[in-house]
């Protein structure tokens, strides 16, 4: 190859066969794409290592695209029970997983993803030094927080979030302004207690530029993760979170530097008039890099209901510009979720992005809307069932109510508008109550 990674041959004018595909599902000019992926705009995560990817691509541009969160824990170590998970996601459209496994044999799920898993993989490398070192936080060295880091890149992950923004400056920054809920991200608060007890600074803010030379050898992308992310509405667009955005806005910079592809993370919690801007926000810091958000969730009182809460924002935010949403399962805050609360999930995340994709006026977006009205008008039930989001669920709530005349359904009966329209503009008596 006479390129490095997929930003080094489209700024050489290369055309990959990844570009190929990503131009043809967005349907868009391989050029335009292009372009774009030069300027940093937009990304193909994709190690060269995966081999069974299809690749997506990513940017505010582009449709906005979903991820997945899975993984084991010490409380839940069913390995079985996650690729089922996976396997879910991928049948239900989610363009990635996130495999945060913080127990058992790590390396042997994540090995298994990549090799299998035509989805984008992205991992968490600090939660798995931890347990894969095996050892107290305060003795893991900053050599082997690197190490972690290159073995996740050999394995074939395509995006690895890395906490680099929380440096010595932004702790202090957290520290001079109380927060409610303090750090609520599991790797920002891994690495700052390390940092605490040790002294030292953020090993992969101190020692980027290693860690581009192993993101740019595999291509892997780098997903600049938001340790400062608020944890609460009240902690939204807070000191500390700005803080760290302006430093993930000067790495990305340096990534550039070197053709490593960025995406930057971002909230988290926060209310809803603050969304719009905080797009704004990072779009000015970060140089136009594409979005990756965590929610927002708007409201902190419905546990239970965060997929909605999470909805709502990612709606929001992907219609301000975000590129790529985390999903939230109705077991957030609460518990792992099960294989239910993953499909709630991911259709509460598909529903969001593809809400804010009309709204921004991605090309076809609006077409499946208009084909679905058209069956409705129709009253063509088999097609409408074909053209929802989740279908088995469409059609299983059609079953369970059976209407008295089949081109009906339960709530109006005769009564129906659409049907009454049909007739009375082809002519016809409408009558109601005597048929």
């Amino acid at each position: 190859m006479n390129y490095t990674t997929q930003m080094d041959a489209a700024r050489k004018g290369i055309l990959t066969k990844e570009m190929e595909i990503v131009a043809e599902k967005e349907g868009i000019p391989a050029q335009q794409l292009m372009k774009l992926m030069a300027e940093g705009k937009a990304i193909i995560p994709c190690n060269k290592k995966h081999t069974a990817i299809s690749p997506s691509g990513l940017g505010s541009s582009l449709k906005t695209k979903i991820n997945v969160n899975l993984g084991t824990s010490r409380d839940m170590t069913d390995m079985d029970m996650e690729f089922a998970k996976v396997q879910s996601a991928v049948d239900m459209g989610a363009e990635a997983i996130m495999d945060l496994s913080s127990y058992g044999d790590t390396r042997k799920f994540r090995k298994h993803l990549t090799e299998n898993c035509p989805a984008m993989i992205g991992t968490v490398p600090i939660y798995d030094a931890v347990v894969y070192y095996h050892k107290p936080l305060i003795e893991i060295t900053t050599e082997e927080w690197l190490d972690i880091a290159r073995m996740h890149a050999e394995d074939g992950v395509d995006f690895l979030t890395i906490h680099c923004g929380i440096n010595k400056e932004t702790a202090h920054k957290f520290k001079r302004n109380k927060r409610m809920t303090n750090i609520v991200s599991r790797g920002g608060s891994i690495i700052f207690a390390w940092m605490e007890m040790t002294g030292k600074e953020n090993p992969f803010y101190e020692r980027f530029d290693e860690l581009l030379d192993i993101c740019q050898e595999y291509d892997v992308t780098l997903s600049l993760g938001d340790a400062c992310r608020p944890g609460c509405l009240a902690d939204g667009t807070d000191a500390c979170q700005i803080e760290e955005l302006i430093a993930l806005g000067e790495l990305t910079k340096r990534a550039w530097e070197k053709n490593v592809q960025i995406m930057i993370e971002g909230p988290g919690h926060m209310p809803l008039n603050q969304i719009a801007a905080n797009m704004e926000i990072q779009k000015t810091l970060c140089h136009g890099a594409p979005f990756y958000v965590l929610g927002p969730i708007v409201t902190d009182v419905a546990p239970g209901y965060d997929h909605i809460t999470s909805a709502i924002g990612g709606a929001i935010a992907a219609a301000s510009g975000a590129a790529f949403l985390c999903y939230v399962t109705p077991a957030e805050h609460l518990r792992l979720p099960t294989l239910e609360d993953v499909k709630e999930g991911i259709i509460a995340a598909r529903i969001a992005a593809h809400s804010a994709d009309i709204a921004k006026g991605i090309p076809g977006a609006m077409d499946w809307d208009n084909q679905m009205s058209l069956a409705r008008k129709e009253l063509d039930w088999d097609k409408m069932f074909g053209l929802a989001m989740d279908p088995v669920k469409a059609r299983k709530y059609r079953d369970s109510s059976s209407p008295e005349k089949e081109d009906t359904c339960t709530m109006c009966g005769n009564f129906c508008a659409v049907k009454n329209m049909n007739r009375i503009l082809d002519g016809e008596i409408v009558s109601i109550f005597d048929e």
